[in-house]
């Protein structure tokens, strides 16, 4: 009976290797011997790995044999788990990062950053063994470290030894409570550059040390491992350390979260602390109410008014209005900077003396004075479009208004009149004048109204109502008067700067 034999022979196996397949359900007890076992430790370890791999050579061969026989029952061969990449269960407290390929340091730093090598130099200084430390960075840089999982207050990730079954290893670190996280919050709160630096995956080294433990110290990392060394830590642990501090590198809300706070809350908290700081320094900047009345107090009947309140102070000056920038197709940027220069002089004056003298004008006489205020002479470009512009709005012609700005600048409003009112001077100072101009070796100058012109017609003298003497001079021949010179009391010195007595 063949097919009996074979059954009977298939239960006896299995009898055999009852016992050789239960083990526990965390971790393999074939570990990989530490460095300093004694002699009889590494016997009974190197027995344990033969007979372990000949049990997996030996369920192998029977399952493969157990093909031809379709009544053969297959024997389960022992799995083991290769890594702890689970992407699908992130979340805000949960970061899955892939296995980092193997990479050589190039120095004695192993991370980049300097938060990265503070984890580091945590680690170092609170290792009891160099050489487990100096194994460990090696299976780090050579990618011995499986993909690693980060929740709040622990890191996690299976690291291959020298034996096929990595080992399961973790590291503990303390989560801060909630008044270290409002302190930290504040800090970062407090200046705009720590959450753009984050932001920008970067650590400000003043939100690090602001009084709160973000960064772990020596003997703050609690490692554990599956393995059988009881180094503290073990290479394994030590490994995963070093890719940690990687993970640092590359992303500083991974040292968050392993405070006990995700990426998405923490910036929520910050977004929500930024708003209500600022409400409060928008609030603070409010201005104060200005003294008043109520209206309801100022329309009773029935009650006693309070006083009005006293008028703000003058300013000392008027403001310099702002430039005005230059388009193309636009009005002239220096017009429109003298139309509101000249318009806040005249609220200035109206607001300290009670009264706007040019208010008062004539609309001639308002453009005449806009003209005279503008430099130069009329010669330029933009001031004969303004000398055009203003003559057309009143009515004359661009020479009249060039002749009347000569007579503003020479006396203002009175020189003005000097030019455009002939009038009749009581008997006086006028008929007064002559005498003295023969004095001074002149001519006899010709008396008309107000005027007194020199024979030769080309020097005259106008009286103005304000008792002053205007000089004018036209070409011989023509009755072309325009104003020259500085008024002046006396008719002698009217002419001063016209040429010498000789001359006139």
């Amino acid at each position: 009976m063949p097919g009996g034999i074979e059954a009977n022979r298939a239960r006896a196996v299995r009898d055999l290797l009852a016992g050789a397949f239960r083990m526990p359900e965390g971790d393999d007890p074939i570990t990989e011997p530490p460095a300093d076992n004694a002699p009889e430790e590494q016997a009974s370890w190197s027995q344990r790995t033969q007979d372990h791999t000949e049990l997996r050579i030996t369920a192998a061969t029977l399952n493969s044999n157990s093909n031809s026989n379709p009544n053969a029952i297959p024997i389960p061969i022992p799995t083991t788990p290769t890594t702890m990449a689970a992407p699908t269960r992130d979340g805000d407290l949960r970061r899955t990062f892939p296995a980092f390929p193997p990479k050589p340091s190039k120095d004695t730093h192993f991370a980049e950053t300097w938060w990265g090598n503070a984890w580091v130099t945590a680690l170092e200084e609170g290792a009891l063994d160099a050489k487990r430390l100096a194994r460990g960075r090696g299976y780090a840089e050579k990618g011995h470290v499986d993909a690693i999982t980060v929740t709040p207050g622990l890191v996690l990730a299976y690291v291959q030894g020298s034996r096929p079954r990595p080992y399961r290893v973790q590291v503990r670190l303390r989560t801060l409570d909630d008044a270290d996280w409002d302190r930290f919050l504040d800090a970062a709160a407090d200046r705009p550059g720590h959450i753009a630096a984050l932001l920008d995956k970067e650590m400000p080294k003043s939100l690090a040390e602001c009084g709160v433990p973000l960064l772990p110290g020596p003997g703050d990392l609690d490692p554990h491992c599956s393995c059988p060394d009881i180094g503290h830590p073990c290479k394994h642990a030590a490994a995963l350390c070093y890719q940690t501090a990687r993970l640092l590198d590359a992303d500083p809300f991974v040292l968050l979260l392993l405070r006990g706070r995700g990426e998405r809350p923490l910036l929520d908290a910050l977004s929500r602390r930024n708003a209500t700081r600022a409400a409060r320094a928008a609030q603070d900047r409010e201005p104060a109410p200005l003294p008043g009345v109520r209206a309801t107090d100022a329309l009773a009947t029935d009650r006693r008014l309070p006083p009005l309140p006293p008028p703000l102070p003058t300013p000392p000056h008027p403001e310099q209005p702002p430039v005005y920038p230059a388009s193309p197709g636009g009005p002239d940027p220096f017009a429109l900077d003298q139309l509101a220069t000249d318009a806040a002089a005249r609220a200035h004056a109206l607001l300290s003396t009670g009264r706007d003298p040019v208010g008062e004008l004539t609309l001639w006489q308002d453009a005449v004075r806009l003209a005279a205020a503008r430099p130069g002479s009329g010669l330029t470009a933009t001031t004969r479009t303004l000398y055009a512009s203003l003559a057309k709005a009143t009515g004359r012609t661009p020479g009249d208004l060039a002749r009347a700005v000569a007579a503003w600048r020479q006396g203002g409003i009175e020189g003005l009149a000097v030019l455009e009112e002939p009038w009749d001077p009581p008997a006086g100072r006028f008929d007064r004048a002559r005498p003295l101009l023969l004095a001074a070796d002149l001519p006899a100058f010709r008396p008309w109204h107000n005027h007194l012109t020199h024979p030769h017609g080309h020097v005259q003298l106008r009286l103005g109502r304000d008792g002053l003497w205007y000089a004018y001079e036209s070409e011989p021949g023509h009755d072309d008067w325009w104003p020259r010179g500085t008024p002046d009391l006396d008719p002698v010195g009217a002419l001063t700067g016209l040429g010498a007595p000789g001359e006139l």
